[in-house]
């Protein structure tokens, strides 16, 4: 009697194991995990019936809150946010080429390249070259600056099923960024009894922003950029601070910086 007994304790056991495996298994984001038998993967929600009950009630769970699904023979499915999902901005054009639409008239012309890293982030660089814009003191100036940031566009303050960027690269922004500029221009010294007396200086910069911006982007192909940053910066001039072409530094005893402007350019894959 003592060896069926233990048989049947032991047979018990092994089906409850086996009841167990063959149970499916919902992990949600917050490390809780579901035995369940799935019924139904939505696009939005995992229906699923709880093993533990004798019902045919069905319960339902947004995709978003759940990080995996191990199905009972062993397949592991592993699902993303849809806001932040790439398959849902592929048809979206991730590079930009842009310039910076006011700055010939101040002496250089500025031209930047974005590239969308994942949806909310992309990186921007920016060459901008000094002297090939207007020049209406006549002082020849001639040499470049270069910028670099990470561009990180604002998610909603809310969340409802189904939203997502209604372009990768559309929004408003922060962009972290840092800059550095060389260049040379005439500069003219008055002195009171010797006139005027015309030397080439050579003037190095460099800044470091926060910048805010948004941008709009039009049927895929053209787009707006509108921003304005604000942040340290140095320079090595004949006068301290002033404008450096990209930028504006501020004296070495009050070493503020600032930069504007509007960028138009297009899109491309």
């Amino acid at each position: 009697m003592k060896t069926k007994a233990t048989l049947l304790i032991l047979l018990t056991i092994f089906v409850s194991v086996q009841i167990i495996k063959a149970q499916d298994e919902i992990h949600k984001k917050t490390d809780e995990v579901i035995l369940c038998k799935v019924k139904e993967i939505g696009l939005d929600d995992i229906k699923y019936q709880m093993s533990d009950r004798d019902d045919e009630i069905i319960f339902s769970i947004s995709k978003n809150s759940v990080s995996k699904l191990i199905l009972e023979n062993g397949e592991e499915l592993v699902f993303e946010d849809s806001f932040n999902n790439p398959e849902n901005y592929l048809d979206n054009k991730k590079n930009a080429l842009k310039i910076d639409f006011l700055s010939p008239l101040t002496g250089n012309t500025s031209i930047s390249f974005e590239h969308c890293i994942r949806p909310g982030r992309s990186y921007e660089v920016t060459l901008g070259i000094i002297g090939l814009g207007i020049d209406p003191n006549e002082i020849k100036q001639a040499g470049f600056f270069v910028k670099g940031g990470m561009k990180l566009i604002k998610t909603p303050d809310f969340y409802l099923r189904g939203m997502r960027y209604s372009h990768i690269l559309k929004g408003s922004y922060i962009k972290p960024e840092i800059a550095f500029g060389y260049y040379s221009r005439d500069y003219k010294d008055h002195d009171y009894y010797y006139g005027s007396k015309t030397s080439r200086d050579a003037i190095i910069s460099g800044a470091l922003f926060l910048n805010f911006g948004k941008q709009w982007i039009f049927d895929n192909a053209f787009l707006m950029d509108f921003y304005f940053g604000l942040g340290y910066g140095f320079d090595d001039g004949p006068v301290d601070g002033g404008y450096h072409y990209g930028y504006l530094v501020g004296s070495s005893s009050f070493p503020i910086a600032a930069q504007a402007g509007l960028k138009i350019g297009f899109l491309f894959k």
